[in-house]
C-alpha cells in the first residue's frame, strides 16, 4: 500500500502500475517499467502491483492490493499504468487519471485471448486511455507524464463517470462479439465493471 508522502518526497511524482490478478504472467510490462524507472528513480515513487509476475529488483513491488488499497493508490497517484482490464481502466478514470494502458498479448502467453487488445484499441481511438503497445510508446507516455502530469488528468465527475461506465460496457459487448466471432465460439460475459471484488480484492 502506498505510504503518505513525506515532506522530502513532495516533489516526487507518484506512479501506480497495476497488472491485475490474471494468472498469466505479464513480464513484458514489469520489465519495461523496471527499465524506465532506473533512469528516474530519484524523481518517481513507484507502486508496482505485479500479480503473478516475478518482479525482482523493482522498487515498490507488491503482488496484490486489496480493493481499498488499490483505490487509495489510484487517488494518490499522479500517473497510472495498467493492463487492459475494463474495471481497472474505469477506476483509474473515476479517480481523475487518464490511464496509460498496455494490453496483454495472447501471442506472448499473457492472456487467453485478444479481448484486452481489442478493448484498449477502441478506448484509445476514443481518447479514453493512452494506448501503449510497444516499449517506445510506453516510455514516451511516461516521459510526457513525468514532465507534465496534468496531461494525464481527466475530470473526476461522478455523473460523467456513470456515463463512461455505460459507454465502456457497450464497447465491451462489441469487443466480446468480435472475439467470439473470431474464435467461432460463444464466450461468457466478462464486461461487468461493477462486479464484486475478487478473492484478492481487485476487480478484473
Amino acid at each position: 500500500m502506498p505510504r503518505p508522502r513525506d515532506p522530502g518526497e513532495a516533489d516526487r511524482a507518484r506512479l501506480l502500475v497495476a497488472v491485475g490478478t490474471d494468472k498469466h504472467p505479464f513480464a513484458r510490462l514489469v520489465g519495461w517499467l523496471g527499465q524506465w524507472h532506473q533512469g528516474v528513480a530519484d524523481e518517481v515513487g513507484l507502486t508496482l502491483q505485479h500479480g503473478h509476475t516475478p518482479a525482482p529488483g523493482v522498487p515498490g513491488a507488491v503482488a496484490f492490493l486489496g480493493h481499498d488499497q488499490l483505490q487509495a493508490a489510484m487517488a494518490e497517484a499522479d500517473l497510472v499504468v495498467c493492463h487492459g482490464g475494463p474495471a481497472t481502466i474505469l477506476e483509474a478514470r473515476r479517480h481523475g487519471r487518464l490511464p496509460i494502458v498496455v494490453p496483454r498479448d495472447p501471442a506472448r502467453g499473457e492472456h487467453v485471448d485478444d479481448h484486452q487488445q481489442l478493448f484498449a484499441r477502441r478506448l484509445g481511438a476514443a481518447g479514453m486511455v493512452a494506448l501503449a503497445e510497444t516499449r517506445e510508446e510506453l516510455f514516451a507516455a511516461l516521459d510526457a507524464g513525468l514532465a507534465d502530469p496534468s496531461r494525464f488528468a481527466v475530470a473526476a465527475d461522478q455523473r460523467a463517470s456513470d456515463a463512461r461506465r455505460v459507454a465502456v460496457e457497450q464497447v465491451g459487448r462489441i469487443v466480446e462479439e468480435l472475439v467470439a466471432a473470431s474464435t467461432g465460439r460463444r464466450q461468457r460475459t466478462r464486461w461487468r465493471p461493477w462486479a464484486r471484488s475478487g478473492r484478492n480484492g481487485e476487480r478484473r
